[in-house]
């Protein structure tokens, strides 16, 4: 079973989505979970993950069955050397046992390391990284989600899901 996940910020709650679904290629999920959690504390440049990981931890503490891969919006290193984000946050918090996949739809300065991934008939790239599974390995399964635009479909819906 794979998973994505993604969060939104409300003035005060954290409003946290996922959905289940069966591979790579799947059009629509399997199942959906939601979670809302008192307002995140502030940002801190930096520590970005300490206000997703509450959220993120949450949703995967109600999904009873295995997982082969988590999808964050996000970066999982925001460095060629190898400083954690968000996504390396996570992959430690679930005890190095579950991948998890980075799609970003921006590039930052220094994240040359991200692989690059062009959907549909779009000239902006996706930026994935990965930890536990090879990223050009995670970049290609990325390509092939369901979706003939920029964003896989799976991706969108749990954007949206979380927004409410």
């Amino acid at each position: 079973m794979l998973a994505c996940v993604d969060v939104h910020y409300q003035e005060h709650e954290a409003r946290g989505a996922l959905l289940l679904f069966a591979d790579w290629a799947a059009a629509t999920s399997m199942e959906q979970r939601l979670v809302h959690l008192p307002a995140a504390a502030e940002y801190q440049p930096g520590q970005f993950y300490e206000r997703e990981l509450p959220v993120l931890r949450a949703l995967l503490s109600q999904v009873d069955q295995p997982l082969a891969t988590v999808i964050i919006d996000g970066y999982v290193w925001l460095g060629a050397s190898a400083e954690k984000g968000l996504g390396a946050h996570l992959y430690e918090a679930l005890g190095r046992r579950v991948p998890v996949v980075g799609v970003a739809k921006t590039a930052f300065k220094g994240s040359g390391f991200a692989v690059p991934v062009l959907r549909g008939g779009a000239t902006r790239p996706l930026y994935v990284t990965a930890v536990g599974m090879e990223p050009t390995v995670a970049a290609e399964h990325v390509r092939t989600m369901h979706g003939p635009y920029r964003v896989p479909t799976l991706l969108k819906d749990v954007d949206r899901l979380s927004r409410g």
